[in-house]
């Protein structure tokens, strides 16, 4: 199995696409580190998949707070002994809303989970995999966070910023055995994507169709099509990946 015994960090372990994650990385061996805002959530990702108790530790914490990101890898890395993989998926897709329109404080909520909290994460985590001379990374941009959509300001420019710490934190690492990428997808079938539609009816889009474009595949992509990709970008088969984002869009954004 591609990750026998590797322990696996997923934040948004609760959500469509952390759910998916954690049962493929399962299947495939490693030891798992579910994270989301709730206990509540990552145990029920636990529960659902049938992991057995000594395979997993799910964990409640605050991705944007400092304090509770170094207690928690802190516990994880005390618990496993190793940090082997770090896969970043949570965030929040904040309001839609013209650039003139977005609170103030939603833009900054936004970047506190989607920026800071990639950052933080990355940044407890990285240490421990220097010291072992092995480990991979993968932050979650967003088709958003490469084109211009709009009534994005917050969540579009936030996965910009994400794919830009990718780059910068992938120079720094390359040669001491750490591999940094990120993986951007278009729309994908979560329940993030209909709450993102809901929310067109606050910019006066009542066909959300209008605003969405899926491409010539004609469907939006499953959280399980996502979290194929991303056990490949982790495994050694990818070995000379590093520095890159990956678009999964179903070709959504070929025009």
């Amino acid at each position: 199995m591609r990750f026998e015994n590797k322990t696996v960090i997923i934040t948004g372990a609760g959500g469509g696409i952390g759910t998916e994650i954690a049962r493929k990385f399962a299947a495939d061996g490693a030891k798992l580190a579910l994270i989301d805002i709730k206990e509540e959530f990552a145990l029920r990702t636990a529960e659902k998949l049938g992991l057995a108790g000594d395979r997993y530790l799910a964990l409640a914490a605050d991705i944007s707070n400092e304090d509770s990101v170094k207690a928690t890898i802190a516990k994880i890395h005390a618990h496993f002994g190793t940090v082997d993989v770090l896969l970043n998926v949570a965030g929040i897709p904040g309001p839609s809303a013209r650039t003139e329109d977005y609170k103030f404080s939603d833009f900054k909520r936004v970047y506190e989970v989607n920026v800071f909290g990639t950052y933080l994460m990355m940044q407890n985590c990285l240490p421990i995999m220097q010291a072992q001379k092995s480990g991979v990374v993968i932050n979650f941009g967003s088709c958003s966070g490469m084109f211009g959509y709009p009534y994005e300001i917050g969540y579009g420019s936030s996965k910009w910023a994400i794919i830009g710490m990718t780059k910068n934190a992938a120079n720094e690492n390359g040669a001491n055995g750490v591999r940094i990428n990120s993986i951007s997808p278009g729309w994908v079938n979560t329940k993030m994507m209909s709450t993102i539609l809901d929310s067109y009816k606050d910019v006066g889009i009542t066909n959300s169709s209008d605003n969405v474009t899926l491409g010539p595949m004609g469907r939006p992509g499953s959280p399980v099509e996502i979290a194929n990709v991303v056990a490949f970008m982790c495994s050694d088969e990818a070995s000379y990946l590093n520095g890159s984002n990956w678009l999964v869009d179903g070709g959504m954004t070929l025009g």
